[in-house]
């Protein structure tokens, strides 16, 4: 397992890099070989956040990818969440694919490539149509802001293709453009 640890806004000391790669090798048993964990530690500058030490990471398997946030007063704290969360995560995943295949077995078993066909289909609650039509990103932004959602469908007027943009949990906003 490939583990990188990196900061935005903070610089990350020895110790705390030791800490999180400490915590988040226990995974390793967990994951297949080949698996990469990129983990990103920041301290949001907001006065009244209290909870400001944040602890994100992906995990890169040849099957899902599996991201996870984490955030309290204490950056050690964060870590320790995190690297629960991603172990039930993992676990959740595997249990799943056993599940799927109809057999159960003890101990850990790493993770392995999962083909979508194979994972149990979640349940369709809603289904919405409505037309899709061509505007700018900016556009799409204000729309965005008069529905009040966090996500919106739109056709690029400039490239006619498919776009989607979302509501960041930092304020700002994304855009999802198709690749290809």
């Amino acid at each position: 397992m490939r583990l990188q640890v990196k900061g935005k806004n903070v610089e990350v000391t020895e110790s705390i890099r030791d800490y999180a790669e400490e915590k988040l090798r226990r995974l390793e048993r967990q994951l297949e070989d080949g698996a990469q964990v990129e983990v990103e530690l920041a301290v949001e500058r907001n006065r009244s956040i209290a909870d400001n030490h944040v602890a994100e990471a992906t995990v890169w398997t040849r099957g899902p990818v599996l991201r996870a946030r984490e955030s309290s007063s204490d950056m050690k704290a964060s870590i320790d969440q995190l690297a629960d969360k991603l172990s039930r995560q993992v676990v959740r995943y595997r249990e799943k694919r056993r599940r799927r295949n109809g057999h159960r077995s003890a101990g850990p078993q790493p993770v392995e490539a999962v083909d979508a066909t194979e994972l149990e289909e979640a349940p369709i609650v809603k289904t919405k149509r409505f037309p899709v039509k061509p505007m700018t990103p900016e556009e799409s932004v204000l729309q965005l802001e008069l529905i009040g959602h966090d996500f919106f469908v739109f056709r690029n007027a400039e490239t006619l293709e498919v776009n989607v943009v979302y509501r960041r949990r930092d304020g700002a906003y994304g855009l999802i453009e198709p690749e290809g």
